[in-house]
């Protein structure tokens, strides 16, 4: 469809105008004015697509897509029925990871293009099959249609599919170990950015393909030069979902950089913006989050936003089985990450590496971490051979640290303290000129022990010093395996709840304990300084992430009625990939379509209550309700863990629910000491 039949829309250019100023509710609205009063034309329909799109209508703007590519069919316009479909396949490709709908509609502008003459629609195939090979590990068929997509999209002048097409060919050559060549590649698919030759849209998505080559590549200081520059970008032209993929960015390099508030925020204002246009992706931002609460401390958080990520069908490693290490449960952390790294989650996915061994990297370091924790060195040695291989093939400073802080975990649980030493402080040195501060207070803890078994004991306990200030300064909780501080001996009937770095020394009853501090530990010392007095759940959470405002009003329904229709339209779309799948005998494809159906099928199910009424998101004050009471409770189990006295006492007197309080025992006077 040209431009200039897209322009002969409206008499009066209204809606060509809001479209130009990137108004798109307004062209919403004026669309489907036009359609009360007579049905649109195809080009009102691609219109009315693209602007529900910008304005995060996804459901709305794939059904206009639809009906343009039946209203062109039936009118004998098989050549613009072909451009709706691939159209619709390219979006259901950006936004819901959902493979077997977009091969059915990739299928159809194929038949419906026939033998016709290269046309920009075969671009925008050539592009849309080069991220579904991509998306799905097979890095041989995506280079092939990488290669038609740039040449297609050069000749046919469509510069998306040309500048995508470039960043998949230069995603799979660092993949295959050519990094140079790659990020050469890389630099020229940036040109079509920062020429201005892309619309929004495509500006947005070859900022975010740029970015999760750089993250995936542990490149993080180009990834935050992209992150920046995507920041920029998104101030005037933030479109459909693209905003919120940048704020997950963005909270990737803040968690890196140590601003682990501002992270969180990031965060969560993602999840809330993704939560309309991702899918089995939406476990992205999910796990995102929950990285960011396990380098805070808040354990039960991060199994919150863990366990979503997994209903999403998205496996949240290595973050999961790190958090089961924390939690002291060294066995499932064990079994958790060699299970990822023998059989890896087949979600398909743009954001982390489908293939190859930088997918492996993270998995190593973590296997690594648990390895020494559940004393199994053979697992950890040949894991750190593996993870050092890596660093060596693809040279980023952040992989070449990892490796390092591998080694000389490994040979101090192997006694050999000045290698240890010598690998750690590499570790450290690394760490700190990518800038990631949680990182490198985690390797001076490792070179404090090294420095400890060389009877260096000043310089120990000056490392553990830095390395405990570095993760107060940036709000974080060293979570590593490390034996606990001896306490001081309380006297008397003391009380105490005091905050020491990232340990808090809890005594009661005459007995003291050090435990790690986690959120709900944060929760109970507001309670304890002010007996009696009653917190909302708001205002508790407010001293963690900041204000937030208090609404009592539901989200609406967990899926909209269209959504759900259009769920129901893609399960019968799976069935005939799947279909196909037998007849080609291609079991691989099979068993993703099944995944992709046994998805949505969940993803219906979890949208109606009893009696079959519609689910509806939670308010916020429910959600802070949950939240805190969820920290509390798990709070004073580990309490309990270590000293029962004082978890009898705090399951007695905590008060939970919309407001909480400590209500302590009249005959037991106490005076807590913070």
């Amino acid at each position: 469809m040209t431009v200039g039949e897209l322009g002969q829309v409206a008499a009066d250019g209204r809606v060509d105008a809001a479209l130009e100023q990137g108004e798109w509710s307004a062209a919403v609205a004026l669309l489907r004015g036009i359609q009360q009063q007579r049905p649109l034309t195809p080009a009102e329909l691609d219109l009315l697509g693209r602007a529900a799109y910008g304005a995060g209508e996804f459901e709305s703007a794939i059904t206009a897509w639809e009906q343009q590519c039946a209203l062109c069919q039936s009118l004998g316009d098989d050549a613009n029925a072909a451009a709706a479909a691939a159209t619709v396949a390219m979006y259901l490709m950006m936004d819901t990871g959902l493979m077997a709908p977009v091969r059915g509609w990739l299928a159809r502008a194929d038949r419906l293009l026939g033998e016709r003459p290269e046309s920009p629609t075969h671009a925008l195939v050539a592009m849309a099959r080069t991220y579904e090979r991509f998306m799905c590990g097979d890095a041989e068929s995506a280079a092939r249609w990488a290669e038609r997509a740039i040449d297609v999209g050069g000749r046919q002048g469509v510069p998306l599919a040309a500048a995508l097409g470039r960043v998949a060919a230069a995603r799979l050559v660092i993949l295959g170990g050519s990094v140079d060549r790659g990020l050469e590649l890389l630099d020229e698919a940036a040109v079509s950015v920062v020429s201005g030759e892309l619309d929004p849209l495509g500006a947005g998505m070859v900022y975010c393909e740029l970015i999760c080559a750089m993250q995936g590549l542990a490149q993080y200081d180009r990834a935050e030069q992209w992150t920046e520059a995507m920041e920029l970008w998104r101030a005037g032209n933030a479109y459909g979902g693209i905003n919120g993929r940048c704020r997950v960015h963005r909270a990737e390099i803040l968690r890196l950089r140590g601003s682990c508030s501002a992270a969180e925020e990031e965060a969560l204002e993602a999840c809330r913006e993704l939560r309309p246009w991702m899918r089995r992706e939406f476990g992205w931002p999910l796990t995102e989050l929950g990285a960011i609460r396990l380098r805070t401390g808040d354990l039960a958080g991060a199994e919150e936003v863990f366990s979503q990520a997994l209903e999403h069908g998205w496996d949240p490693q290595p973050w999961l089985a790190l958090l089961r290490l924390a939690q002291g449960d060294v066995g499932s952390a064990a079994t958790m990450i060699a299970d990822e790294l023998e059989h890896p989650c087949p979600v398909p996915s743009k954001e982390r590496p489908p293939l190859g061994a930088l997918r492996r990297a993270p998995l190593l370091a973590a296997q690594v971490e648990i390895g020494i924790a559940a004393a199994d060195i053979g697992t950890a040695r040949t894991a750190t051979a593996e993870l050092s291989g890596i660093a060596e093939t693809f040279r980023s400073r952040a992989l070449t640290a990892a490796a390092a802080l591998a080694r000389g975990r490994v040979a101090l649980a192997e006694g050999d303290a000045e290698v240890a030493v010598r690998e750690c402080e590499e570790a450290l040195a690394g760490w700190s000129e990518v800038g990631a501060a949680y990182e490198a207070a985690v390797a001076r803890l490792a070179l404090a022990d090294g420095e400890r078994l060389l009877g260096r004991t000043e310089r120990a306990r000056l490392q553990e010093r830095a390395a405990l200030a570095t993760a107060d300064r940036i709000g974080a909780r060293l979570l590593t395996c490390r034996p606990a501080p001896v306490p001081p001996s309380p006297t008397g009937s003391d009380c105490v709840f005091r905050l020491e770095g990232d340990v808090r020394t809890v005594a009661f009853a005459g007995r003291a304990v050090v435990l790690r501090d986690l959120k709900g530990m944060r929760y109970l010392a507001r309670l304890l300084a002010a007996p009696d007095r009653e917190f909302h759940v708001l205002d508790l959470v407010a001293g963690e992430i900041g204000e937030v405002a208090r609404s009592g009003a539901d989200l609406g329904p967990v899926i909209d009625g269209q959504a759900r229709a259009a769920y129901k339209r893609r399960l019968a779309e799976i069935d005939d990939d799947m279909d196909e799948a037998v007849v080609l005998g291609d079991s691989e494809r099979q068993a993703l379509a099944q995944a992709d159906r046994d998805y949505l099928l969940r993803e219906l199910a979890g949208a109606f209550g009893l009696g079959g009424r519609y689910r509806v998101a939670g308010s916020t004050s429910e959600r802070a309700r949950a939240s805190v009471t969820r920290s509390l409770r798990y709070a004073v189990a580990r309490i309990a863990e270590h000293h029962p006295a004082m978890a009898d006492h705090l399951e007695r007197t905590v008060r939970t629910g919309t407001y909480c309080s400590y209500v302590p025992d009249p005959r037991m006077p106490t005076s807590w000491e913070f």
